[in-house]
């Protein structure tokens, strides 16, 4: 038999991929009565009801059929003219390509460029699904982690990342904001990573799905840098981004791409290969929810602001937990001293005191020892959160 090739056929590298510890420790418990459950990236609150009612209109108007793979024109171009609105430059509609998820995409950026033998070097810890497609592809994911400098806030040693490429390094990942750390990448950072990449011919893929949740900015719509203000439209640079975070429609699936013009055909097969085009009346909301949801994007980032400093003064006061304050996303990642298993200590915070975190081990092996709680709540559940983890973590 094939060394490559598991027990019942499958191939070996996707028999090895590990499971979600996040659900690990969620599913068996997600029927807990008063269980406060603060372990997946998720808001709180449902999809709009402006939204909803788009897609209502959208099924009442027989938008159910397929439609074109790369996205209905009339939510690539919206998403044009919003993207060239919020980073200053011409983002045509040809550069971007919409997807079923944040998800999708981030699998098919994979299948794009990674083979077997090449590797990926990602900004860890990080939300293990970026590196595990790279995987799936039968390349090497390799890691270079923030550390959690004097100052009590995330650094990356450039050098260290640039140490971890060599020549089968196809690419760079970085999710910023990011996920669990909230960590956002300066822009000095931003522009040395993207002339590095320029030189040795490496891609940069940017997850940007939080960039609309951040806390210590003053860019346009109170967003965090990204790469596309600052990168020309034909480097090799493919960002990432969602609807789910920003607009609350985390179950809705839909997502999209911003690449090169000459990697618009490579996209349109993958999509077709992959799920043959995202979800026709879903991209109707889609158009709605950027063109009608700066109001409520707004009044999203301002309640996760007001839940990040209750988390950040009563959490980061308990007497066993390091907590750097978070920049963007909707997370606090904090250490508890003494604490080894990281999902061990999840399921006795949920038997002890009600609380449902995620492991840090779930975003590599350097997470472990750490714990991420999830604050896109309602004030009163955070702050109720605090009240039960301060006697086990005070």
């Amino acid at each position: 038999m094939d060394a490559r090739r598991a027990e019942n056929g499958l191939r070996q590298s996707i028999e090895e991929l590990p499971g979600s510890l996040i659900r690990h420790v969620a599913e068996p418990n997600m029927h807990r009565e008063g269980l406060l459950k603060l372990w997946f990236g998720e808001p709180d609150v449902p999809t709009p009801q402006f939204i909803k009612d788009a897609a209502t209109a959208a099924l009442d108007d027989n938008h159910v059929f397929y439609a074109q793979n790369r996205g209905v024109p009339l939510l690539r171009q919206t998403i044009s003219t919003y993207a060239s609105a919020l980073h200053g430059s011409d983002i045509g509609i040809d550069r971007i390509t919409i997807s079923g998820s944040g998800m999708n995409a981030i699998m098919m950026v994979s299948e794009a460029l990674m083979s077997a033998g090449d590797n990926m070097v990602a900004v860890g810890p990080i939300w293990p699904n970026c590196k595990e497609t790279v995987r799936i592809m039968d390349a090497e994911a390799r890691q270079v982690s923030l550390r959690l400098g004097d100052d009590g806030r995330w650094q990356l040693d450039m050098d260290e990342l640039f140490d971890a490429c060599d020549d089968r390094t196809r690419a760079i990942f970085v999710n910023s904001p990011g996920n669990p750390t909230g960590w956002v990448m300066p822009r000095a950072d931003q522009q040395a990573l993207l002339d590095e990449c320029r030189r040795r011919g490496i891609w940069l893929i940017a997850d940007e799905v939080y960039i609309r949740l951040a806390y210590e900015t003053d860019l346009p719509l109170g967003r965090a840098p990204s790469f596309l203000d600052i990168a020309k439209a034909d480097d090799r640079l493919i960002v990432i981004n969602s609807f789910s975070k920003s607009w609350s429609m985390t179950g809705w699936r839909l997502g999209w791409i911003t690449h090169p013009v000459d990697c618009g055909e490579a996209f349109e097969k993958l999509v077709e290969y992959n799920i043959a085009n995202p979800t026709t009346f879903v991209q109707y909301a889609g158009v709605v929810a950027i063109r009608d949801g700066e109001d409520f994007v707004t009044e999203t980032v301002e309640r996760y602001r007001r839940n990040r400093d209750i988390v950040v003064q009563r959490l980061g006061a308990m007497k066993r937990v390091t907590l750097s304050r978070p920049e963007g996303a909707f997370y606090a990642f904090f250490a508890v001293d003494g604490m080894t298993d990281s999902v061990a200590f999840a399921q006795k915070l949920i038997d002890d005191v009600g609380v449902g975190l995620a492991p840090g081990r779930a975003f590599s092996e350097d997470g472990e020892g750490w714990m991420r709680l999830c604050f896109a709540a309602d004030t009163a559940t955070v702050s109720a959160a605090m009240d039960r983890l301060d006697p086990v973590l005070g």
